[in-house]
């Protein structure tokens, strides 16, 4: 069974929590993540190993834990007046980061984390969610739109698996390519 940090908003839980995040994350660059030890996050932390024990289960959990957070998106998608030009937008900013050493990075960690995908299915509402609001906001401008699973299955999925696997061409030019192809099979139809 996965052990997921149950946090209520505030509280010692949240304090905690925020604690050992940025105790991992000035470890990491300060160390490296190959000295990283869940000791000395506890210490760094001001809490005890046995906290972290006890909510996160392991570091590879508390590692992917604080990949989720770090790849959760902090403003909504930037609006640009039409639909083409907010997915493409949206596209674009999304392969830079996530093809970035670093993007790479968290959404190993997001991927190794709850066996149960946990993890990855957060990560994966944090797109479909800023896909929402893209197409939301195109429906208020009375633009046909796709719906969000197709946006994530014509755009997110090819762009997700070429930064896994093959990350070569991680371009904008690659990530608008697959959101004029989108675009243009919904305007005909297909």
């Amino acid at each position: 069974m996965s052990r997921k940090p149950m946090v209520r908003p505030g509280g010692r839980s949240a304090r905690v929590q925020e604690a050992v995040h940025t105790a991992v994350r000035e470890l990491q660059a300060e160390l490296g993540r190959a000295e990283l030890t869940i000791p000395l996050v506890a210490a760094r932390a001001g809490v005890t190993p046995s906290t972290i024990y006890r909510r996160w289960g392991d570091l590879q959990e508390l590692l992917s834990d604080v990949a989720v957070e770090n790849l959760r998106p902090d403003t909504p998608p930037r609006a640009h007046g039409n639909l083409a030009a907010d997915l493409r937008s949206w596209a674009e900013q999304f392969i830079e980061e996530m093809a970035s050493p670093v993007g790479r990075a968290y959404i190993r960690d997001a991927l190794l984390g709850a066996p149960e995908g946990d993890n990855a299915a957060r990560c994966s509402e944090y797109a479909a969610e800023q896909i929402g609001v893209v197409l939301a906001r195109a429906a208020e401008r009375g633009e046909g739109a796709p719906g969000v699973e197709l946006v994530l299955d014509r755009v997110v999925a090819p762009m997700m698996y070429r930064i896994l696997f093959r990350p070569g061409g991680l371009t904008a030019d690659y990530a608008r390519g697959l959101v004029d192809g989108l675009l243009d099979d919904s305007a005909a139809g297909r």
